[in-house]
């Protein structure tokens, strides 16, 4: 029989303190035979731990201080399943409207909605739209939750994006960019290199959103995100999150895109980073670098 010693009582009495804590934020960590789960709490662990670390190593966190209105345009909620998602550009954002507006109108994920329809949705309602003392309870009792993607990964899709299949405005962006990067207003598309020529450039907040460093979105040392999802394990921490807020059984996280062309890959990427000189380069791993040391990239 397994002796339990003083020491050992004094260890399990104070990790068992600390695991209380640590669920009472996090509503996902309970029992469970399921290894896929198993899996997304310790990833949940780890990405929480290296986050609070390396928002204190670079002066984020805020204790005091007012939430941003911008970050609160930026979070978007779901009353019915007391659910909050930051919306981040080029991180499936899309189909996360797409599986709240499902929440909120009872439907299933068989109807299908427009994209710009969804974007342009009264249903939708972003924290702001909320008086001061609600959006301090939402934010207090409401579940959380923040997905992010590779920083070079995403630039790489916002521009093949917004570029490729540029509409109006981004028609018009990419005018400013010649004629702030090519000097001239040729009729070629913008390049990649010029694209990231231009951006750089930019001052970090004034940014558009699809390129936007994701930790100025969703301000994530000040928000006590319940859970961190990532692009890169998509469909395991998508179906956690469905699983935590209750929804319905048979509601998925949609495999959608607007443009029937592959996905931004790593092969894709380095295609693209090869047309980088290496100040540039230097000069956008310096514009994302809080992206980098927050969630874990390299």
């Amino acid at each position: 029989m397994a002796r339990i010693t003083k020491n050992t009582c004094c260890f399990i009495t104070l990790f068992s303190t600390l695991l209380w804590g640590f669920t009472s934020d996090y509503k996902w960590l309970n029992d469970s035979d399921d290894k896929g789960h198993d899996e997304f709490v310790i990833s949940q662990m780890n990405r929480t731990k290296l986050l609070k670390s390396a928002c204190q190593q670079s002066n984020l966190s805020k204790p005091f201080g007012r939430m941003s209105p911008f970050v609160a345009r930026s979070l978007f909620v779901e009353q019915k399943h007391k659910f909050i998602i930051c919306a981040v550009p080029k991180v499936g954002c899309t189909n996360w409207k797409r599986i709240i507006l499902l929440l909120k109108l009872n439907l299933s994920t068989e109807v299908h909605f427009e994209h710009n329809a969804i974007h342009e949705s009264a249903f939708l309602k972003r924290l702001s739209d909320y008086p001061a003392d609600q959006q301090r309870m939402m934010l207090t009792n409401y579940t959380k939750v923040m997905f992010t993607r590779h920083p070079f990964q995403r630039i790489v899709s916002a521009y093949r994006d917004k570029f490729l299949h540029p509409g109006d405005y981004y028609k018009h962006i990419a005018n400013i960019i010649k004629s702030q990067v090519r000097k001239v207003n040729t009729p070629e598309p913008v390049t990649f290199k010029e694209f990231v020529q231009y951006i750089v450039q930019q001052v970090p907040t004034w940014l558009d959103i699809h390129w936007m460093p994701m930790h100025l979105l969703c301000d994530p040392c000040n928000i006590n995100y319940n859970i961190l999802g990532k692009f890169e394990t998509l469909k395991r921490d998508s179906d956690q999150v469905l699983k935590t807020i209750g929804a319905p059984s048979n509601l998925k996280y949609p495999e959608l895109k607007q443009y029937n062309e592959s996905r931004t890959d790593t092969n894709i990427v380095d295609k693209y980073f090869s047309t980088l000189p290496l100040n540039v380069l230097d000069l956008l791993v310096k514009l994302y670098n809080h992206d980098f040391m927050l969630f874990g990239y390299s």
